[in-house]
C-alpha cells in the first residue's frame, strides 16, 4: 500500500512553551477511494524539534502494515537525518554528533527509526507557510494542539511522549 505522510510540530515559546504536532495520512485503496487520517496532540512544555520528530513518529506508528511511504515535513531537522545520512553516524558514534556532543531528543530518534523500519520510506521536505495545501494543515493542527486548553495538554517530561 502506498501512503502519503504530511506532519508538522509547533513550539509556542520554544523551548518551555506549550508545543503539539499535527500529521495527515493519506492513501487511495484497492477500489480507487481515497481514504484520509487526522492526528494530533499538544504538551504543556516542550520544544518545536521534539513536536516535529512526534509528527513523523505518530504518522508512521499509525500504519497497520509495512508500506511505501512518502513522508513530507518542513522540518530540516527531521529530513536531513535521513536523507543525509546523519543517523547512520550518530549510530556509529553512540548517539553523538560529529562535535562528539550527545544527540538531543535520541528516545524519540530511536522511536522514529522503529516506527520507521517496516516501511519503504522516501523523505521530503517541503518549504514551511508556503501555501503547500497538506503542510498548511497540519500546522493548523499542530498550533491548535498547542494552543489547547491547558488541562488538555499531555506532559512532556523528556521521555518517550507516549
Amino acid at each position: 500500500m502506498k501512503v502519503e505522510i504530511y506532519s508538522d510540530g509547533s513550539a509556542r515559546g520554544n523551548p518551555d512553551g506549550p508545543g503539539g504536532y499535527g500529521v495527515v495520512l493519506r492513501y487511495v485503496d484497492s477500489k480507487g477511494v481515497a481514504h484520509e487520517k487526522e492526528i494530533s496532540a499538544g504538551y504543556d512544555k516542550t520544544t518545536n524539534n521534539r513536536m516535529e520528530l512526534m509528527g513523523a513518529i505518530k504518522g508512521l506508528e499509525a500504519l497497520n502494515r509495512p508500506c511505501e511511504v512518502e513522508m513530507y515535513s518542513d522540518s530540516k531537522y527531521v529530513i536531513s537525518a535521513f536523507n543525509e545520512g546523519w543517523i547512520p553516524k550518530w549510530i556509529m558514534n553512540g548517539w553523538k554528533t560529529a562535535g562528539k556532543k550527545p544527540v538531543k531528543n535520541v528516545e524519540l530518534w530511536k522511536r522514529l527509526l522503529a516506527a520507521a523500519e517496516p516501511h519503504k520510506i522516501k523523505w521530503n521536505w517541503v518549504k514551511g507557510h508556503a501555501g503547500h495545501p497538506e503542510n498548511e494543515r497540519c500546522d493548523q493542527l499542530a498550533t491548535a494542539a498547542a494552543d489547547g486548553n491547558p488541562a488538555t495538554l499531555l506532559h512532556d517530561d523528556g521521555g518517550d511522549l507516549k
